[in-house]
C-alpha cells in the first residue's frame, strides 16, 4: 500500500490549525459555563456542521464568490461579526443580571446547536480556509471534490475530537468552576472574548 506523503502532511498541518483558539473555543467555553459539558456538545455538533456545508460549497467551487465578491464577503463578515457580539454582550448580561445556576437553561439548550452552528457558518474565512487550504493536498489528475471531501472530513473530525476533549478539561476543572461567583466574572470574561473576536472578524480585510 502507497503512503501518501500530501495526505500526512495535510494531517500534521490540520491538527495544528485545529488546536488553535478562536470563536469555537471561546463558544465552547461559555456554554459549558453556561449550560453543562454534555449540552454543549450540542455546541460542538453545530459547529462541525458549518464546517460540512464550507468544505462542500468549496469543493463544489460555490465558495469561490467569497473569493472574488467583496461584498459577498463584507455583508457575511458583518453578519457573522454581529453575531458574535451579540451573544458576547448576552453572556455578560446574563452573568450580571442573574446567578450561574439560576438563569433559565431551557431557552439556551434549544439554541446551542444553532450557536454553534451560525458561528461556524456566517465566518467567511472558513470558507475561505477550505478553498484555498485544500488544493495545495490535492495532486493533479485526482477527483477534486472526492480528495477536498476527504481532506475536510479529516479535518472536521479533528476538531469534533478537539472541541469534545476541550469541553471535558473545561468542565473538569470541576470545584472551582462550580463556585456561582466565579462562573459568572468567566462568562463575563469569555463573553468580552466573543465581542472581541467579532470586533476584529468585522475590521479584518480579506
Amino acid at each position: 500500500m502507497s503512503v501518501d506523503p500530501r495526505l500526512y502532511a495535510f494531517v500534521g498541518v490540520a491538527a495544528l490549525l485545529t488546536i488553535l483558539p478562536g470563536a469555537d473555543m471561546a463558544l465552547v467555553t461559555r456554554n459549558v459555563l453556561a449550560i453543562g459539558r454534555r449540552k454543549t456538545f450540542l455546541t460542538i455538533i453545530g459547529i462541525c456542521t458549518g464546517c460540512v456545508i464550507h468544505a462542500t460549497a468549496s469543493a463544489l467551487g460555490i465558495s469561490a464568490v467569497l473569493a472574488t465578491s467583496a461584498t459577498a464577503y463584507n455583508v457575511m463578515k458583518t453578519v457573522g461579526a454581529g453575531y458574535l457580539v451579540w451573544i458576547g454582550i448576552q453572556s455578560i448580561r446574563q452573568s450580571t443580571t442573574l446567578p450561574v445556576q439560576q438563569v433559565p437553561r431551557s431557552a439556551r439548550n434549544d439554541t446551542a446547536f444553532v450557536q454553534g452552528f451560525l458561528t461556524n457558518i456566517l465566518n467567511p474565512k472558513v470558507a475561505i480556509f477550505y478553498l484555498t487550504f485544500l488544493p495545495q493536498f490535492i495532486s493533479p489528475g485526482e477527483t477534486v471534490l472526492r480528495r477536498s471531501l476527504l481532506l475536510a472530513s479529516i479535518h472536521i473530525a479533528m476538531g469534533l475530537v478537539w472541541l469534545t476533549a476541550y469541553a471535558w478539561f473545561v468542565d473538569r476543572l470541576g470545584a472551582v468552576l462550580t463556585r456561582p461567583r466565579v462562573k459568572a466574572w468567566l462568562e463575563r470574561v469569555t463573553g468580552g472574548l466573543l465581542i472581541a473576536l467579532g470586533a476584529r472578524l468585522a475590521w479584518e480585510r480579506r
